[in-house]
C-alpha cells in the first residue's frame, strides 16, 4: 500500500506522521514476555527543540530486543492502549537468552551474536543493522511512520533500506517474477487460482542477497512495497497501532532459514510412502469404485509405480460438502473398497474442507452446539459461494476442534490414511465474531493455520510421528509444520505448470515442503503431446515412442536432466530421493520434444 505521492508529497487524503528524531534511549526489561536484552527509544513526529514542541504531538515508541542468536525483534507502537486481540503467530525463542548492550554517550548498540542494531539520539530517526561489522540494512529518516487514511483507518509503516543491486526473495507463494524488486505484494490469502497476483499461501517473510531476512510477525494483512514506493527501500505496513518484525542474520540463505524456522517451527519428517506417485480422481469426471479400480489397474498394467490414491470432492454427495459421508450411490461399500485398495499396497487420501453446507447433516448439529462462525448480530455466518448456504467451522472454539476431529477420526478408522485439506482462504472479515474474540482481520490469514493444525495433529496422534501428511492448499507463516502443500487450481497447459514451479520457489524459503501439482483437465486443450521426459501425457495417443519408455514416479525432472545428474544425486537435489534415484531411465526417443 502506497502512502506517498512521489518523494515530497503524501498521498491525497492520508496523514503520514513520520518519526522525526530519536529520543531518550534506555536499556531495560523487555515488554510482553520477551526475555532478551531490550533497548527502548522514542520518536516524536515533528522536531522537538523546546518545551512547547512536546505538546500536541504524537510520540512513537520503538523496542529492540535480542531474542536469539542472530535475531533482533523490533516493535513499533503509536497508541499502546488499543487492544491487540490477536491471533498471533506462534514464535519460539530460547528461554533466558540475553543479548549484549554497549552504551556510549548518545548511542546504544544491541547485539544478538554477530547481529547488531545501533541507535543514536538526534534530530533524525536512524536504526542501523549490521552483522560482524558489515552493514545489512537500516531504518532511515522518514522510514517509520503512523498513518491515518481518509476513512480514519490507522496504519503503522516501516521501511528498510536496500543497497544498489540487492535482490529480494520470498513473501510466500507468488505466481509472478521470482525476484520481488519493483513489486507491490499484499499478504492476504485468496482463492484466486494460479495466474494472478493473488495467492493461497502468503507469508510475510523475505530474504535478500545481502545476507539477512525480515519476518513481519503480523497475522493479518501486510502490505509490501519492494522498491516500488521508494526504490531504495522495502516498505511494509499493517492496519492498527503497532507493528512487529524480526531482523534475521545470515550470512547465507541457509543460515537465515535455519533461524527463521527456529522461530516459526520446522517441517517434520514425512512418511516414506508420501514421496511416491499420487493418483487422483477429477472434479469434472464421474466415477465410482469400478472407475477407481480401473485407474489403479491401468497404472499397474503400464508399469507405473503408484503410492497413493486420492478421492477428490465427489466422494461425498453433491450439496453436502462437508458431511464426511461417502455417496451411497457410487460407493455403497466404502470400507470394503478401501480394504481392496490397500490390499494392493496403496495408501488412501480423501478431500475435505472446513465448510459445512446447509444441506449437510452436520449443519444443524454445528449450529446447535455453537461450532460455526457467527456474525456480530449472533447469527451463523453463511454464503452460497462454493456450497449452498455453507457455514464455517470456528477453530478458535476447542469444542469445535474436537467435533471436527471426531468426524475425521471415523474416516481414519475406516482406512483413510491422510487428507487433502482444501480451501481455508475465503474467510470473512466484516461483521464476524470469533469464539475467542480474535480480530477478524487477523483471522482471515491465520484461519488456515488452525485448520491445518487440527487435521495434522490428529494424523500425528493416530498414525505416529513421521507418518502424518496433508495435501494442503492454503498456508501462512508457520504452515511448514503441517506439510505438504499443493500449488492450487491451474490450467492443464505447460505455461501454468511453469508458473507453479516459480511459485514454489518463494514458498520454499520459509521452509514449506511444496511441490504437489494437480490439473484442471476440463480447461486443457485436447491436443496430442508428449512430455519432455518422453512419457505420454494425459492427452497423448498411445504411440510406441512414448509408451515404450520406463516410467519414473517423480514428476519433476525431465529425462535429459536425469542423464546429466552426477552419480549418487538426483534431479530434485536430494541424494536420497527414491523417485529420482530408484529407477533407471532410457534416453528420450525421437519424436518427443
Amino acid at each position: 500500500m502506497k502512502f506517498s505521492n512521489g518523494y515530497w508529497l503524501d498521498r491525497s487524503g492520508y496523514t503520514v506522521e513520520k518519526a522525526r528524531g530519536l529520543l531518550d534511549l534506555s536499556v531495560g526489561a523487555a515488554h510482553c514476555g520477551d526475555t532478551g536484552s531490550t533497548v527502548h527509544a522514542y520518536a516524536p513526529v515533528r522536531p522537538v527543540s523546546g518545551r512547547g514542541d512536546t505538546l500536541n504531538v504524537a510520540l512513537l515508541s520503538a523496542t529492540f530486543t535480542a531474542v536469539a542468536d542472530g535475531v533482533i525483534k523490533v516493535e513499533l507502537v503509536n497508541h499502546r492502549g488499543v487492544r491487540d486481540r490477536g491471533p498471533h503467530f506462534e514464535v519460539t525463542t530460547p528461554d533466558g537468552y540475553r543479548g549484549e548492550v554497549e552504551q556510549a554517550p548518545g548511542g546504544v548498540t544491541l547485539r544478538a551474536g554477530a547481529l547488531a542494531v545501533t541507535l543514536r539520539e538526534g534530530e533524525d530517526w536512524t536504526a542501523v543493522f549490521s552483522s560482524a561489522g558489515r552493514r545489512l540494512t537500516a531504518s532511515l529518516p522518514r522510514a517509520v511512520a503512523h498513518v491515518v487514511g481518509p476513512d480514519g483507518t490507522s496504519y503503522m509503516r516501516e521501511q528498510l533500506s536496500l543497497r544498489p543491486g540487492e535482490r529480494v526473495y520470498g513473501l510466500g507463494e507468488r505466481f509472478g517474477a521470482f525476484t520481488k524488486n519493483g513489486q507491490s505484494v499484499d499478504i492476504w490469502n485468496e482463492d484466486g487460482g494460479t495466474a494472478s497476483e493473488q495467492a493461497y499461501k502468503n507469508i510475510p517473510f523475505y530474504l535478500t542477497s545481502a545476507g539477512y531476512g525480515v519476518f513481519v510477525a503480523e497475522a493479518g494483512g501486510v502490505s509490501f512495497e519492494v522498491g516500488s514506493e521508494v526504490t531504495t527501500r522495502v516498505q511494509f505496513s499493517v492496519e492498527g497501532e503497532r507493528l512487529t518484525y524480526y531482523v534475521i542474520d545470515g550470512p547465507s540463505p541457509k543460515d537465515v532459514l535455519r533461524r527463521y524456522t527456529a522461530l516459526t517451527g520446522r517441517a517434520p519428517m514425512l512418511p516414506t510412502w508420501s514421496f511416491g506417485l499420487w493418483l487422483t480422481t477429477s472434479f469434472t469426471t464421474d466415477y465410482d469404485e469400478r472407475t477407481v479400480m480401473s485407474f489403479i489397474e491401468g497404472m499397474e498394467q503400464r508399469g507405473l509405480p503408484l503410492s497413493v490414491f486420492h478421492f477428490d470432492t465427489f466422494w461425498m454427495r453433491r450439496f453436502h460438502w462437508c458431511d464426511f459421508v461417502w455417496d451411497p450411490a457410487t460407493f455403497p461399500d466404502p470400507a470394503g473398497m478401501l480394504a481392496r485398495i490397500k490390499a494392493r499396497g496403496l495408501r488412501v487420501c480423501v478431500w475435505v474442507n472446513p465448510y459445512i453446507a446447509q444441506r449437510s447433516a452436520l449443519f444443524e448439529e454445528g449450529v446447535a452446539r455453537g461450532y460455526l462462525v457467527r456474525t456480530t448480530a449472533g447469527d451463523v455466518w453463511q454464503t452460497d459461494l462454493w456450497q449452498a448456504g455453507m457455514a464455517l467451522v470456528d477453530f478458535t472454539n476447542p469444542d469445535a476442534v474436537a467435533w471436527y476431529r471426531s468426524k475425521l477420526q471415523a474416516l481414519l478408522d475406516m482406512g483413510v490414511d491422510c487428507f487433502k485439506t482444501d480451501f481455508g482462504e475465503r474467510i470473512p472479515v466484516r461483521g464476524i465474531a470469533w469464539h475467542d474474540g480474535s480480530d477478524p482481520e487477523k483471522m482471515h490469514n491465520y484461519y488456515t493455520h488452525l485448520y491445518n493444525r487440527t487435521v495434522f495433529d490428529l494424523l500425528r496422534e493416530q498414525r505416529g510421528e513421521g507418518e502424518a501428511v496433508l495435501f494442503a492448499r492454503s498456508a501462512t507463516a508457520g504452515g511448514q509444520q503441517f506439510p505438504v502443500h499443493w500449488g492450487g487450481d491451474n490450467e492443464s497447459t505447460y505455461a501454468p505448470w511453469g508458473r507453479h514451479c516459480a511459485a514454489a520457489c518463494p514458498c520454499a524459503p520459509p521452509g514449506s515442503p511444496t511441490g504437489v501439482m494437480t490439473s484442471a483437465a476440463s480447461r486443457a486443450p485436447r491436443t496430442p503431446a508428449c512430455s519432455s521426459a518422453g512419457s505420454r501425457s494425459g492427452c497423448c495417443p498411445h504411440t510406441p515412442a512414448c509408451t515404450a519408455q520406463t516410467r519414473c514416479a517423480c514428476p519433476g525432472p525431465s529425462m535429459r536432466r536425469r542423464l546429466r545428474s552426477p552419480a549418487g544425486s538426483s534431479p530434485c537435489g536430494s541424494r536420497s530421493c527414491p523417485t529420482c534415484t530408484g529407477w533407471r531411465r532410457r534416453p528420450t526417443p525421437r519424436g518427443c520434444p
